[in-house]
């Protein structure tokens, strides 16, 4: 009789671990999904310092950094078909700049080389991450822990790690192009505006050598005319007699 109840117990509790699972994942179902509204969508794409987190293609598209292509697709037409502005009238013109955002972010992973560049990001971040665990560790069994854990230790927790590594690498990187964009433009307008001055330069010298040779006959007549008036007063000038001596 004990028996049988301990196994009534037992299949009971089993009933009950297998009722918990399932409203856990039915609860983890629910607030997965909860996001995917026009609203939270436009929000979380258009937040502030959002324009350096949506840098980041994975971030955007909600994917993990091993989703298949496939994934990628369906994930990306989710999002679409919520940000398209047909679908926001009254909040057209931030759903086309969500929308834009998305569609940016899908074309880097539909690309191979653009999605290639990417993953390179993402696993310098799994180093750096890496890294960064490592050093914890030593130092906790620098301090004499035997069995030195650390919070990335849980996978979530490590998974949080990676995506805000991720963020600030694609941040660095895009800091770094707009700073070298900066300066090449710079060192652009500083050739053209050279190149403009030595264009004037050459105009001006143009100019003068025109104005110098169409006023050369007018400084030839003049020079003639004078010359001319020169000997003229000359012509007309009284001469002396030569001094002769007296005969003796």
């Amino acid at each position: 009789m004990a028996s049988s109840t301990h196994r009534g117990n037992t299949a009971g509790d089993q009933k009950e671990a297998i009722l918990k699972a399932f409203i856990t994942e039915v609860s983890k179902i629910e607030e997965r999904d909860s996001v995917y509204t026009s609203e939270i969508q436009i929000q979380r794409l258009l937040r502030p310092g959002s324009s350096y987190a949506n840098l980041n293609p994975f971030s955007v598209l909600m994917v993990d950094f091993d989703a298949s292509p496939e994934e990628v697709r369906k994930q990306y037409k989710k999002l679409s078909i919520l940000l398209h502005p047909d679908k926001n009238l009254d909040n057209r013109e931030k759903a086309q700049t969500a929308f834009d955002v998305v569609n940016k972010a899908y074309r880097c992973l539909e690309d191979d080389k653009t999605r290639s560049r990417a993953m390179e990001v993402v696993e310098e971040a799994k180093f750096k991450v890496n890294q960064v665990i490592e050093e914890k560790k030593r130092k906790l069994r620098k301090e004499g822990k035997r069995d030195p854990r650390v919070d990335e230790d849980d996978p979530e927790k490590y998974k949080h790690a990676l995506s805000v590594m991720v963020m600030k690498l694609f941040a660095d990187y895009e800091r770094r192009r707009r700073a070298l964009e900066d300066r090449d433009q710079e060192e652009r307008k500083r050739k053209r505006e050279g190149e403009i001055e030595e264009e004037e330069k050459k105009m001006q010298e143009k100019e003068w050598n025109k104005n110098y040779e169409e006023s050369r006959e007018v400084r030839v007549s003049s020079w003639k005319a004078f010359q001319s008036k020169g000997k003229k007063s000359k012509a007309g000038l009284f001469k002396p007699p030569r001094h002769r001596p007296e005969a003796k």
